[in-house]
């Protein structure tokens, strides 16, 4: 407790000192600077001459010769640029944030207009073309990330918003993308990919319960739910291409956090008298010293940290090196007597590390296009220095339910360019080359299934090197200026297994008008299976790499130069994923959504199918005055066939989902948002209630695999955010609260074997969250 008072102390003093000058704040014209840069789109080459404008005042520049401006005395504000420049078409930027004695730097990227015509006239756009894949693609800001309700500043959580995300649990952010699983989802930084972005991760998946990557670092994000280009692979359902911005070339600043969740900062500055910039952040919970102080048992609370960075060298006018970091600790102890108050089957003892590095080198080739190049490494641990293991152990008899010690790590070199012909003939062409290692010390203990089935202990003990290599190649051609053709191929062999696979795709992109466009794509997507599956029996080599087939047809449809209006309709068919003989009517890959891991499979047979269909809709409307807002809905259906060759209902199938979101700004220190999200319950198996208080564990009724339906779930997230601006430093307090009229989601049922009877899962309850950032 007494930790607890010298946190509210902390804020409190933080809080005072910040609103001293608050009155003084709100009257005095304080003002920041608007600096940039505008290149092209195709070739990355700066654009001479391009206007740019600060609407709703009389501000604006022209960029220089290698593409900067700069807009000095801008009151601190919320604004939106206009870029404009001959032959190409307009672009709109929002969510510019002017702050008090600041540079805010504003990268902008041109398309070369290829509509004009006599029916079709270019007009700005709130929405930038994005070249790599016209369907199913969405862009968020960083400032729509940052202050999006419910996301905690998580870069997942924002995504939840979308239609083609699973509402399952919303305890973890597992992104559940159009029927498929936590692990058919990839991410990259930079041009370098990262396995998982999350505190806790799940072994072999993508999800985790907390985003690791700081918010305040990240330029833009890219999310495509389906249907990607061939650069990216490996991967059967998502994409998530993130931008972290660069640190400010000019001058050394600090920014102090402090929220719910933790405490960090950030500082950045000048490198090589501006030829350069470097930023780094750290941060640290202490979820531990607020729970105590509610009077809740400590030893079930997370802990965990990360430090990022990143730096910028400008080599020469054609060639740029970035280098990136990503670094994280977790730890948390759940102890039997945690365990036994709370009515838990497992008490665990857990401790992960996960670090990424990467160095990027950019070159340009003038106007005939450009390459991205990068080398990393990642490696994620379960045993390291002042730690010996991750183990969970059940509750009623003590028993070993799995034991690890092991890493995996990753040696990548990813090779990405894009060349043009000329204006109607373009390739995208490159390599991913990876050496993967794992050292697996793991321990499966006798359990039995969630049918009742003993499934026996399994020792893995594995130490083993291999390869993935990659190429890939896209060809972008434009025969009329209103249309796009995108066929392309990857080609994939992974030394581990001896598999190869060809994944061909086509994607088509058609101009009806000026506001309405027509999009289709088909493909064929492979991904390998988790080395945490694979190593489990040497026979597992012989199993084929799941594929999935993307049917998507969209249109999408401009309401206004704001707002935005996309129907997307898509089919996706699943083959060759591995089915346990012991377990006929389940499917393996969803076992980490119901238990946080995977367990033991003493064989495997490729024989799962699998299909997902559905029709999305979504309204999406950029802050161009005062008002911001999304609403999306789908309707959709995601089904599986077991050995027993009967199709149900996979966990991840809501039925339908509804979402909306919005948020208003009276003015500039003020804003205030909500989300508001509805869908259909999830599937779920009943128990067999005589055979489990028998057992006196949970057994499922295998005649009744995944027939019945959770309620259904639905939840309202507000938030308000005040900017405070100083003479020479910013302030932003926000409050959000999550859940906030206490709806009871149930994300399943457990057998409660202490008490020998069912209970539900409950999922969050109200949960206010705060926080304060400074700048100085």
């Amino acid at each position: 407790m007494r930790n607890y008072k010298f946190l509210l102390a902390t804020l409190g003093m933080l809080l005072m000192i910040s609103m001293v000058n608050i009155s003084k704040a709100e009257e005095k014209p304080y003002s920041g600077t608007i600096k940039g840069r505008i290149v092209d789109t195709e070739t990355k080459q700066p654009l001479a001459g391009a206007n740019i404008i600060i609407l709703t005042s009389n501000l604006g520049a022209a960029s220089d010769q290698k593409g900067n401006f700069i807009i000095e005395e801008v009151p601190v504000g919320n604004y939106t640029l206009q870029f404009s420049y001959i032959g190409y078409s307009d672009q709109l930027k929002t969510d510019i944030i002017v702050k008090s004695k600041r540079h805010t730097h504003v990268e902008t990227e041109l398309n070369i207009s290829t509509l004009e015509s006599e029916t079709i006239t270019v007009k700005s756009s709130y929405f930038p073309e994005i070249s790599e894949n016209p369907v199913s693609i969405v862009r968020f800001s960083s400032e729509e990330i940052r202050r999006a309700p419910g996301s905690a500043g998580d870069v997942s959580r924002i995504i939840f918003g979308l239609p083609s995300i699973a509402k399952v649990n919303d305890t973890r952010n597992s992104l559940l993308v159009r029927g498929g699983a936590a692990f058919e989802n990839s991410f990259y930084i930079d041009n370098i990919e990262i396995p998982n972005i999350n505190h806790f991760p799940e072994q072999g998946s993508s999800g985790g319960p907390i985003g690791i990557l700081n918010v305040d670092f990240i330029k833009e994000v890219d999310f495509y739910s389906g249907g990607f280009s061939s650069i990216y692979g490996d991967r059967l359902s998502s994409v998530m291409d993130i931008s972290f911005r660069e640190g400010n070339r000019d001058e050394m600043y600090g920014q102090i956090d402090l929220n719910f969740g933790g405490f960090g900062g950030v500082v950045e500055g000048p490198l090589a008298e501006g030829k350069g910039s470097w930023m780094l952040s750290a941060r640290k919970s202490f979820l531990d010293l607020i729970v105590g102080a509610i009077g809740e048992d400590k030893t079930s609370v997370p802990n965990y940290g990360d430090i990022q960075g990143k730096i910028v060298l400008d080599a020469s006018k054609d060639d740029k090196f970035s280098f990136i970091g990503v670094f994280s600790v977790d730890a948390i102890t759940h102890k039997k007597e945690s365990a036994i108050k709370n009515a838990d089957n497992m008490y665990s003892d857990v401790r992960i590390l996960q670090n990424t590095l990467g160095l990027n080198w950019r070159h340009l080739w003038g106007k005939s296009g450009y390459s991205n190049t990068s080398f990393s490494h990642t490696i994620t641990k379960y045993d390291f220095a002042i730690f010996e293991t991750l183990h969970y152990l059940q509750t009623g008899n003590e028993k070993i339910i799995i034991d690890q010690i092991g890493d995996e790590q990753e040696y990548r070199i990813r090779n990405v360019n894009h060349f043009i012909i000329n204006a109607k003939h373009k390739f995208d062409f490159g390599l991913d080359l990876k050496m993967l290692t794992i050292n697996f010390n793991h321990y499966y203990g006798l359990y039995h299934d969630y049918l009742g089935n003993p499934q026996p202990p399994l020792q893995v003990d594995k130490n083993k090197n291999a390869f993935k290599i990659q190429g890939f190649l896209g060809y972008t051609w434009n025969p009329v200026t209103t249309l796009t053709l995108k066929p392309g191929i990857r080609i994939n062999h992974f030394t581990y297994n001896k598999n190869t696979t060809f994944s061909p795709q086509m994607t088509v992109s058609y101009s009806l008008t000026d506001r309405t466009s027509l999009s289709g794509t088909a493909g064929i997507y492979h991904q390998n299976l988790p080395l945490v599956l694979l190593s489990q029996q040497a026979t597992n080599k012989d199993l084929h790499d799941p594929l999935a087939y993307h049917f998507i047809a969209g249109i999408q449809h401009s309401l206004t130069e704001n707002t935005r209006l996309s129907v997307e309709l898509y089919h996706k068919e699943y083959k060759n994923f591995p089915l346990d003989p012991t377990q006929p009517s389940a499917y393996v890959m969803d076992e980490v959504i119901y238990t946080g891991i995977y367990t033991q499979h003493h064989e495997l047979i490729d024989e799962g199918k699998g299909y997902a269909r559905g029709i999305e809709l979504m309204i999406q409307k950029k802050l161009a005055e005062d008002f911001y807002g999304m609403a999306s809905a789908a309707y959709f259906q995601s089904r599986y066939k077991g050995l027993d060759n009967v199709w149900r209902n996979r966990k991840n199938d809501n039925r339908f989902v509804l979402n909306i979101e919005g948020g208003y700004k009276p003015n500039n220190h003020w804003e205030f948002s909500i989300r508001w999200i509805f869908s259909g319950g999830t599937p779920y198996t009943p128990f067999d209630i005589s055979a489990s208080e028998e057992a006196r564990q949970g057994i499922r009724d295998y005649r009744l695999v995944n027939t019945e339906r959770l309620p259904n779930y639905h939840s309202l997230n507000v938030r308000f955010d005040k900017r405070f601006h100083f003479k020479g430093s910013n302030l932003i307090f926000y409050l959000s609260v999550w859940n906030l009229y206490g709806r009871k989601n149930i994300s399943g049922y457990f057998w409660n074997q202490i008490d020998n009877k069912p209970e539900a899962q409950e999922q969050w309850s109200t949960l206010p969250i705060f926080g304060i950032e400074y700048e100085f």
